[in-house]
């Protein structure tokens, strides 16, 4: 089968490399497509040096084949069935797995492919092998909707960490990517209100022509007297500026969900003495874990995200062509940019 791996800053080779074999409780699953977030962009430009590396893990496909012993299971993913792809490794051993808390599994991710390159999803390639219980069915679902699983599932443990209910004012800060995915789940769950907070004036419009109630730049919280206080914040990127302005956005008694991290984020200042006296709740959200994915994956069987996923789908690649889409998704503002494995 063909994989591709980011060999050093801007270079991408795709390679020939033996199909996966599966054991009892694995499938094989032939990638449908797979999105391009700032994991891969990273990769590509240097940013994360670790090569050669098989990236690519935002993922959906076709079960192809299915161990014997996860055959016998109800409810596990049939060969046919276009499923979404958790590529995540979790050890099930230390503290936080054995306390249910898997997204902050103690176990480092990534491993060695057989030729000794480093994987991290290595989902730019035809196949890959995963535990039957990592692969989702997602019926007739598009299949980039399917592969923006993983992501979806992240929200979804956000909304968790954020103890959100429905008739909850919500803020976003951030009107990117995952960004927009907070947005349409506010809107799906109910939320009485959406603002999205935007430096940039066409994702503010944008934001705005996919049913945010309001979308401001962070000055203009301060000016516009009429927005209104959010119950629940959710600060999508990653910078003093950001959380600052998810504090002017928060309601008395609200809570901030830190969901944006990069390791190389400055320290932001905590205003202990607003948190103390405004009864703020601040807490980060890291990843996804098995329950996530059970919701998003019958958000996406569902098929009630459609129209709202669409948009977000920026453009698509072939494998062969797989180092426009990674100069692409790491070069320009995106949504997602695709590679399907034709």
């Amino acid at each position: 089968m063909r994989i591709a791996l980011v060999t050093s800053p801007g270079s991408v080779e795709i390679r020939e490399t033996p199909r996966p074999g599966i054991g009892e409780d694995d499938v094989l699953v032939r990638i449908a497509a797979c999105g391009l977030c700032t994991m891969e962009a990273k990769l590509y430009t240097g940013a994360m040096p670790v090569y050669p590396v098989a990236a690519g893990h935002e993922v959906s496909g076709r079960v192809e084949q299915v161990g014997a012993r996860a055959a016998a299971l109800e409810d596990a993913p049939a060969v046919g069935d276009l499923v979404t792809v958790d590529l995540l490794t979790r050890c099930g051993s230390c503290r936080h797995c054995r306390s249910g808390n898997s997204a902050i599994c103690a176990s480092p991710q990534g491993s060695l492919l057989p030729d000794g390159s480093i994987s991290m999803g290595a989902g730019l390639a035809e196949y890959v092998r995963v535990p039957a219980a990592h692969a989702w069915p997602v019926g007739d679902a598009d299949p980039l909707h399917a592969a923006m699983g993983e992501p979806l599932a992240c929200v979804v443990h956000s909304f968790r960490r954020g103890s959100f209910q429905p008739g909850d004012r919500v803020a976003v800060i951030g009107g990117g990517f995952m960004g927009r995915l907070h947005l349409l789940l506010a809107q799906h769950q109910q939320a009485r209100s959406v603002t999205v907070i935007e430096t940039d004036e066409a994702r503010r419009t944008a934001a705005l022509a996919a049913g945010a109630d309001h979308a401001v730049t962070p000055e203009e919280l301060a000016e516009l007297v009429e927005l209104p206080k959010a119950d629940v914040v959710f600060v999508t990127i990653a910078s003093r500026e950001a959380i600052a302005a998810g504090f002017r956005a928060a309601a008395d008694g609200a809570r901030l969900v830190l969901f944006g991290g990069s390791h190389d984020t400055p320290d932001a200042v905590l205003p202990g003495y607003e948190v103390h006296r405004r009864q703020l709740t601040v807490t980060g959200s890291y990843s996804q874990e098995p329950a996530d994915w059970r919701a998003a994956a019958a958000l996406l069987r569902s098929g009630a995200l459609a129209d709202r996923l669409a948009p977000l789908v920026t453009s698509r690649h072939e494998l062969a062509d797989v180092d426009k889409a990674l100069t692409e998704s790491s070069g320009s503002p995106v949504f997602r940019v695709f590679v399907e494995p034709r």
